[in-house]
């Protein structure tokens, strides 16, 4: 399997900044040859070698480049925002069971002003949730020790998402597990590398190490799906 990524290029960068201030298809489509370049391959050499260290400790989440790069094209049918490009390099690394759109996943973004690396489920839909809610309600102990293992927090960080005001229905208030039975997404998003790191081929062995500390949590969020009949959702 391919791992030849060197880093992004200076020249990556440099088009993702025009794009920003130019974003607009008569700009765009002009230079169109210069993202498949310097954007778009190396993030397919990225995925390629992220792929490698998935085979390692989780080789369900080995995905094509093709399946995992993210378009650059915006949706901007429902949006207020109608600039028609995306500003940044994205892609998403998804179970290759059949039921991947229920399963828990991996995602990261490149862009001259920020890395976001994530791994979770992000926008679950109500089944989803109510599924993992009561796994976490009944596995309790062993998602406090995942949960709350200080060295995965060294590297992963902790565990975030939005959350209801109040238990939902269902279950006690008095639960030791109420904390993250009102949370509506479980997820880790660590924005803090500098963006500068995606340059160098040691972006790779970055992503890698949190992925795989991620991975523990996400085995757990996927043993409440992996049994169910897919679901379109947005997930990572």
């Amino acid at each position: 399997m391919a791992t030849a990524f060197g880093g992004f290029p200076e020249a990556g960068y440099e088009f993702l900044r025009e794009l920003k201030e130019n974003n607009r298809r008569e700009w765009f489509q002009p230079r169109k040859e210069i993202y498949e370049a310097t954007v778009k391959a190396p993030l397919g050499e990225l995925v390629e070698a992220l792929n490698a260290e998935f085979a390692r400790f989780a080789p369900e989440y080995i995905t094509e480049p093709k399946r995992a790069i993210y378009r650059i094209y915006r949706d901007v049918r429902f949006s207020k925002e109608k600039h028609p490009y995306k500003t940044n390099a994205a892609a998403g690394f998804h179970a290759s069971a059949a039921e991947k759109e229920s399963l828990a996943g991996y995602y990261v973004s490149v862009s001259p002003g920020e890395i976001e690396i994530a791994g979770g489920i992000y926008m679950p839909r109500p089944e989803q949730m109510l599924a993992i809610r009561n796994r976490i309600a009944e596995g309790w102990e062993e998602w406090a020790a995942l949960v709350g293992d200080k060295r995965r927090q060294r590297v992963a960080g902790e565990v975030k998402g939005e959350a209801l005001t109040r238990t939902p229905k269902g279950f006690a208030k008095e639960h030791p597990a109420e904390f993250w039975l009102r949370k509506k997404q479980w997820l880790y998003w660590d924005t803090g590398l500098d963006p500068a790191l995606a340059l160098r081929p040691g972006f790779v062995k970055e992503i890698a190490r949190r992925f795989e500390a991620m991975y523990p949590v996400i085995r757990f969020l996927n043993g409440a799906l992996g049994g169910r009949k897919a679901l379109r959702s947005e997930y990572f």
